[in-house]
């Protein structure tokens, strides 16, 4: 990009995100009630939303919001974490509603200058929290009413699912979370991760409980993890198969390879944390202990 058409570029995002006033960046965290024009950013409050009945509101979302299928129709405005200021404003928003973790930074201070209202979602990888997010959604869009209403029926599904993988019988199974495999290296989901949460609540053992976050595990930790089960997701770029995972040395002499017990499932239901949480862990319980749960 030349020197001249950065500058144009920087005035066009700069008329966009009028209003640089302290009063404008303490709005930004209020929402707006009656918005008509959101952009949703994140996968899971598209589909908090949608679940609202809030789907005619929302002008665009990001490229992480595939669920549901009629979410695919919306304008797109780019990976939740490498936004442009100028795609999201250039949508004449009247409400940015977007997952923690979205950025990049200096993007997410141009939006926070503009007179749009933003508000950012916690998405901690914790169960007891998916009501509390399902609420926040609801607030910022002035469906409280109706997101407590899913918040309860969540919070009691996943009640019901700790009791039926409370009552599965015999020793817990190690599952390790694979999100990719680059040269032979297996990136692992550990401590503190949406995989390792759903892991749990389906009743399995994290598989890699000395790292945390989404990290490279070293092989000599592979073969010391000995897991049952290897977990993926099932589209895109971190899609996985049986020949692949299985071929990797270290896993060679773990539990899983010798039974080829891999299971792929939807990365959003899977690590989403939203409404369909409960179904998620569900199945994949019932994928972990065959004909113990259902």
């Amino acid at each position: 990009m030349t020197y001249s058409s950065a500058v144009c570029r920087f005035f066009v995002v700069a008329s966009l995100a009028t209003g640089l006033a302290a009063g404008h960046a303490a709005a930004a965290e209020k929402g707006n009630p009656e918005a008509k024009r959101i952009v949703s950013v994140g996968g899971t409050i598209t589909e908090i939303l949608y679940a609202l009945g809030a789907e005619d509101r929302i002008v665009a979302r990001d490229s992480t919001s595939f669920y549901p299928d009629a979410a695919n129709g919306k304008p797109d405005v780019g990976y939740m974490r490498a936004l442009s200021a100028e795609g999201v404003l250039g949508q004449k928003p009247d409400l940015i509603l977007m997952e923690e973790g979205s950025g990049p930074p200096p993007v997410l201070e141009i939006l926070k200058a503009s007179e749009v209202p933003m508000v950012t979602i916690p998405t901690p990888p914790q169960a007891d929290k998916i009501g509390q997010k399902i609420r926040d959604v609801g607030a910022a869009v002035g469906l409280s009413d109706k997101a407590e209403a899913l918040a309860v029926k969540t919070e009691a599904d996943l009640k019901k699912l700790a009791e039926d993988v409370a009552k599965v019988p015999g020793p817990r199974k190690k599952v390790l979370f694979v999100l990719s495999l680059s040269n032979g290296r297996v990136m692992a989901g550990g401590a503190d991760t949406e995989a390792g949460a759903v892991i749990e609540m389906a009743g399995g053992i994290n598989a890699a409980p000395t790292i945390n976050g989404y990290k490279p595990l070293a092989d000599e930790a592979v073969i010391a993890a000995q897991p049952d089960v290897i977990l993926s997701m099932s589209r895109g770029d971190h899609k996985l198969t049986p020949e692949q995972v299985f071929a990797v040395p270290s896993m060679q002499t773990t539990p899983a390879a010798a039974n080829k017990a891999l299971i792929s499932m939807d990365g959003l239901l899977l690590l989403g944390f939203g409404p369909r949480t409960p179904e998620a862990a569900r199945a994949l319980a019932a994928q972990i202990y065959p004909g113990a749960i259902n």
